[in-house]
């Protein structure tokens, strides 16, 4: 494990699982043996519409009370097509008071064990005293449809950004692709052949509002006008 970058342009790791949870549309839990594939999560307010999480008991409750230990598995999955889709993981472990019942009505509590978010070959671990400070990310439910309009509706202006990279792309890039995008910036992933690398766009200030978000790319845009590249970048 290493050490969180304090670098203020991207989202800290509490900040991705938030928003994680908060975007799921489905996650695995695992608890007594068995294995419940929860689907829709979106229309409920994601993971945290089914699962509730709150501190670990305090003592108050009886020792006899039963307890269950429970996991749940999240993956964050980048909405345009790419090689390896696979952005991050999310495991969150605790205790619930009975086995989890996915046709129970409302939220399921969860005494809060650990969270573990596993991302870019690193892992980081998410106290809920840090999931409770941040707030979820304005782009978090609408980062996807966002990104394919830019995809679908906007294509020819993708290869605009890359002139913002630094430092500037090597030969041979066979196309560029917008992969994630948050409070803090976008991710555009740079395809080569049999290779990727992402490179991150950060805007001038972090989003508090999603109205804010499509100003932020008109900046990028702009600047990525001004921005002089000689030479082709495609190849």
């Amino acid at each position: 494990m290493r050490t969180p970058s304090s670098d203020p342009t991207q989202p800290t790791p509490a900040e991705r699982v938030r928003s994680i949870l908060r975007a799921a549309q489905s996650m695995t839990v695992v608890s007594d043996g068995g294995h419940h594939d929860v689907h829709r999560l979106d229309e409920d307010g994601g993971a945290m519409g089914a699962v509730h999480l709150h501190a670990p008991d305090d003592g108050t409750l009886s020792p006899s009370t039963p307890r269950f230990p429970v996991r749940l598995e999240l993956t964050d999955i980048a909405p345009t097509s790419v090689r390896d889709r696979l952005r991050a993981r999310v495991t969150l472990t605790g205790l619930m008071n009975a086995p989890y019942d996915d046709e129970s009505p409302g939220s399921t509590c969860l005494e809060f064990g650990q969270a573990v978010l596993e991302c870019d070959g690193d892992r980081y671990f998410v106290t809920l005293e840090e999931l409770e400070e941040v707030a979820v990310d304005p782009t978090a439910t609408s980062e996807a449809g966002m990104l394919m309009h830019l995809m679908d509706s906007h294509q020819e202006l993708v290869p605009l950004l890359v002139r913002l990279v630094r430092p500037r792309p090597k030969r041979g890039m066979l196309r560029a692709v917008p992969v994630a995008m948050d409070r803090y910036g976008m991710t555009l992933r740079l395809e080569f052949p049999g290779t990727h690398q992402d490179e991150r766009l950060p805007f001038a200030t972090p989003i508090t509002r999603l109205e804010q978000a499509g100003p932020q790319i008109h900046a990028l845009l702009s600047a990525a006008r001004r921005a002089s590249h000689l030479g082709p970048l495609l190849t």
